[in-house]
């Protein structure tokens, strides 16, 4: 047998298991640090629990709005809900009226 004959062998025995393990460690890769990767999935994953923090405290202030607005509402208008908002909407206030400033951050409306 020639010596190229036996590198020959030698390359059809080496090149089958070369291309599958360089195969199985590209999908191996792939999982872990690819796009749909494990990584990817943790990131998405925080990414979505953030969303529903900030979906939940958004509902939260449209029912605080909602519930204002209804009190603004035709047959069921409430006299010091009318006064409070003209209060705020004109900077005025009455002698005895005792007056809070919050910083903006903790404002409601």
């Amino acid at each position: 047998m020639s010596a190229a004959r036996r590198i020959q062998q030698g390359l059809r025995a080496i090149v089958p298991p070369v291309l599958l393990l360089t195969l199985v460690g590209y999908f191996g890769w792939s999982a872990t640090q690819g796009e749909r990767g494990l990584q990817s999935y943790a990131l998405r994953q925080a990414q979505l629990v953030s969303a529903y923090a900030e979906f939940n405290r958004t509902e939260h202030e449209r029912d605080i709005i909602e519930r204002r607005v209804a009190a603004l509402r035709g047959a069921r208008l409430d006299p010091d809900m009318v006064d409070e908002r003209a209060r705020a909407l004109l900077g005025q206030t009455e002698a005895a009226d005792v007056v809070v400033l919050w910083p903006k951050d903790r404002r409601l409306f």
